[in-house]
């Protein structure tokens, strides 16, 4: 493989390349076949341009030369970075609050009554995020959990699942290091409990999540077009603001596949902008956005 950092490259005198419609199509059924994200005639000019850099780190000529590239290497690693390029990663802590308001006045209190039966050694939790992105959502799943369930702050069986296609979220994900601007939607309360401050490279500082929350994340990367890799069961799943990016038949299957993966009246959280209406599905609807797996 070519040295993209070998500085013959990085020179004044790459061509930007054209895309034509033809290998912008092949491109987007490519990428929609790998990953099912749904690339629209929109968006022929943002895979221009976030491949386009690509193409000259690799001392490469075209489009046509770079998808050969990608489809001949063995070893799948141009294939993460062509998804990395066109992923689109937006996030925050405490996004789209009505599904923590969900967790705090109901899910929990679900968990606890189960816990108070009698005979329940106490119940397990199990979650997954299921496009985490760089972090935010995890680490905020985690913080609700235990501000509000004294159960699994105090060492009950909890264990959340984060994956995203991306490796490069990931490992920011893994770090659990924000900045000031990334931090300001953290309740004071829950900076101080579970987020130290430290200086950083640049002299300003940055907010680091303490192990006790971090140990109980585990950071994956993974396609939602994969084989699901683990069995569940899973209380809830957070899948939002992905499926926008999928046609209906990609939707009507992950939706069924999750539907598979939850515990009987386990929840599914979808996006602010996203809706089953419409779709074949199993779920019982409880709420914009929120649903339940009554029926095996």
């Amino acid at each position: 493989m070519n040295d993209p950092n070998h500085s013959s490259f990085r020179n004044n005198h790459f061509q930007q390349p054209d895309l034509t419609d033809s290998e912008y199509q092949t491109i987007a059924n490519f990428v929609h076949k790998e990953s099912g994200i749904n690339l629209l005639d929109g968006k022929k000019e943002l895979v221009r341009a976030r491949l386009t850099k690509r193409i000259g780190q690799l001392q490469m000529k075209n489009f046509k030369q770079y998808f050969q590239f990608v489809i001949n290497d063995t070893t799948g690693d141009e294939l993460v970075f062509l998804l990395d390029a066109l992923a689109t990663n937006l996030t925050s802590f405490w996004r789209e609050p009505q599904h923590f308001d969900f967790m705090i006045k109901t899910f929990l209190p679900e968990l606890e009554a189960k816990r108070r039966r009698p005979g329940s050694e106490g119940p397990r939790l199990r979650i997954w995020s299921a496009a985490c992105s760089s972090g935010e959502e995890p680490y905020t799943i985690a913080m609700v959990t235990f501000d509000n369930s004294p159960f699994f702050a105090n060492g009950g069986d909890f264990r959340i699942l984060a994956t995203d296609l991306s490796t490069k979220v990931l490992n920011i994900a893994k770090k659990g290091q924000y900045g000031p601007e990334s931090a300001k939607n953290v309740p004071p309360l829950s900076i101080s409990r579970f987020m130290t401050k430290h200086q950083s490279e640049s002299g300003g500082y940055i907010w680091a999540i303490k192990p006790e929350v971090r140990r109980i994340i585990s950071f994956r990367r993974f396609n939602l077009m994969d084989p699901m890799p683990f069995k569940g069961p899973m209380d809830l799943i957070f899948c939002r603001n992905v499926m926008i990016y999928f046609d209906r038949e990609t939707i009507t299957r992950l939706v069924d596949r999750f539907h598979n993966l939850l515990e009987l009246g386990g929840y599914l959280f979808i996006g602010h902008s996203e809706s089953l209406s419409g779709l074949t599905h199993k779920f019982q609807y409880v709420a914009p956005c929120i649903y339940r797996r009554i029926q095996k």
